[in-house]
């Protein structure tokens, strides 16, 4: 079995995150990156059904610009056989992202695609679902437990409800929750073999994506500063405050 794991370089999430002076964007100038939380899950889920016999490959893949390689070589240090990167300048949304991941299917030809239930930059959580719909295959979304058997993957996922556990037949696509596991840390023996795995560097040109249109983010901008508060003598005064709000 062939696992395709995703992962996205975001600012770390121990970062305060802050807005550029002119609106543009994020700061990432001077800024830790890492690779996005869940998808870190999701790497050590698919490591961890290579070393139980499994799987027999897990390949990584990323898309970005040069930067991007270091999340690669982290995860191949982790423990990853081979790492993809698509080459592109700039960011893409998630109808793009899940074509070009399509693409990449198409050329890897997977049994498992792993990935993280969102990033926590975008906070979009929809490229695993998008992805699922355009490669016509199962999906199993917010995975706190994944069990394969055979060519079923059997997934217990985090509902409103509580837990629901599904059975989908491979190949399909699975987004990690919080509550997989506990990634492993990287030791530096590691860090030094990783640097001669194999890292391909595809052209986003020569996967011959339609990105699809894209809206455009014209500005950015920080949350409202919260306002003090203040304090009450009993409820009737709290109930009066809070009509004279508007919230009652």
């Amino acid at each position: 079995m062939k696992i395709l794991v995703t992962l996205k370089r975001v600012v770390d999430y121990n970062v305060r995150v802050r807005v550029k002076s002119d609106g543009s964007g994020v700061e990432t100038e001077g800024v830790k990156m890492s690779i996005n939380p869940f998808d870190e899950i999701a790497l050590e889920e698919a490591l961890r059904l290579r070393e139980a016999g499994t799987a027999s490959e897990v390949v990584v893949v990323s898309m970005g610009d040069e930067a991007c390689q270091q999340q690669l070589r982290t995860g191949l240090a982790m423990g990853a056989d081979r790492a993809i990167q698509v080459a592109l300048e700039g960011a893409m949304q998630p109808l793009g992202l899940a074509r070009t991941l399509k693409a990449v299917i198409d050329r890897e030809q997977p049994d498992l695609v792993i990935m993280g239930k969102q990033a926590i930059d975008g906070d979009h959580s929809q490229v695993g679902q998008m992805l699922a719909a355009i490669w016509d295959r199962p999906q199993a979304t917010f995975a706190s437990e994944l069990v394969i058997e055979g060519a079923v993957a059997r997934v217990t996922r985090e509902v409103d409800a509580g837990l629901e556990t599904i059975e989908v037949d491979l190949p399909a696509v699975v987004t990690t929750d919080l509550r997989l596991n506990e990634p492993r840390f990287v030791k530096l023996p590691d860090i030094m073999k990783a640097k001669r795995k194999p890292l391909d560097v595809i052209p986003f040109a020569e996967l011959e994506v339609d990105a699809g249109v894209e809206h455009v983010i014209e500005a950015h901008e920080p949350p409202a500063q919260r306002g003090g508060g203040r304090k009450v003598a009993d409820v009737a005064e709290l109930v009066s405050e809070l009509k004279q709000r508007g919230l009652l």
